[in-house]
């Protein structure tokens, strides 16, 4: 069987989430097929043949797909789409996006945000937020699979490459057009690909205590900053570092839990984390059921003597 992965890119470069979506499909098949979409993306799909497991890259270059729309995504997919038994996608907001429109034209059920391959046409999915694990059996001819990245390690980078194919490119259907974006810039390392993740949830107060009471912890251990929906909904973090089922899931080797109490949502977005540490003042906080290391006591107090520490 020969499975399609679609490539999650900047033009530039390929994104951490592929090469986790590349491990997943090498379960399903050995001849592994990675879609590069995109307009200038030549650098993306050079770096995309050196990914362990991928037997060839498709390289589609027009001017439709230089920003990911959906739409022009999901209909060159479907061009390719009979070739194919399995088509992957990662579970980020992009393949969350692109995915659906792919089963919904080729009349199949998407199979959602797997966290294990069983078998060629059965796969293990979470739900009601991480507390039960699905079973789900595909009899459909083509199989269109999100890829939870947290659950599988990343592809390698190799230095042999594999083949890269320039498709043609499907017309473009025009149906929404990219006017602009507002990107969030920081220094600090991309949250959903951290090694290490220092959170903070509704304890800190106060947008101006989350920056003063985290920045100089994630600082001096070169951590993404994370939060919690409460302190997002509170107005304290940006949305776009929101940790949990209606975020970013994550699984860092480290993941520092400040001030948070350990909602249930909060819980499915980072409970995969290798070593969890969770400081809160309330020794009875859910979060002290998942966390390895647990200190009870005065956030303002202990991060600070932490920082100290390190």
């Amino acid at each position: 069987m020969t499975i399609l992965v679609v490539a999650e890119h900047d033009n530039a470069s390929i994104k951490s989430a592929t090469l986790n979506t590349v491990t997943a499909a090498t379960a399903c098949g050995t001849d592994i097929h990675l879609l590069v979409a995109g307009h200038g993306a030549d650098a993306a799909a050079r770096a995309a043949a050196h990914i362990e497991g991928v037997s060839q890259v498709l390289y589609a270059d027009a001017a439709q797909f230089e920003h990911g729309l959906a739409e022009e995504v999901a209909a060159q997919v479907v061009a390719i789409a009979a070739d194919y038994s399995h088509i992957l996608f990662p579970a980020t907001a992009n393949g969350k996006n692109v995915a659906p429109r792919v089963a919904a034209q080729l009349d199949v059920a998407q199979i959602s945000d797997i966290s294990r391959v069983v078998s060629t046409n059965t796969f293990e999915r979470p739900i009601y937020a991480g507390n039960a694990i699905a079973t789900v059996e595909s009899s459909d001819r083509i199989k269109v699979i999100s890829v939870r990245p947290t659950a599988f390690d990343p592809a390698r980078q190799t230095e042999s490459s594999s083949a890269v194919q320039t498709i043609a490119a499907v017309p473009p259907a025009a149906k929404s057009t990219f006017v602009g974006s507002e990107i969030s810039r920081s220094e600090r390392p991309e949250l959903q690909g951290a090694s290490i993740v220092v959170s903070g949830g509704r304890g800190l107060g106060s947008q101006a205590q989350f920056d003063t009471l985290l920045s100089p912890l994630a600082d001096k251990l070169q951590a993404a900053l994370g939060a919690s929906r409460a302190a997002v909904d509170s107005g304290y973090a940006p949305n776009d570092l929101q940790v949990g089922q209606t975020g970013k899931i994550v699984a860092p080797q480290l993941y520092i839990a400040c001030g948070i109490s350990g909602a249930i949502q909060h819980l499915a977005g980072m409970k995969d984390s290798k070593v969890i540490v969770a400081i809160n003042k309330d020794p009875e906080a859910p979060i002290f059921g998942v966390a390895d290391y647990g200190l009870v006591g005065d956030i303002f107090e202990l991060v600070p003597e932490l920082v100290a520490q390190i």
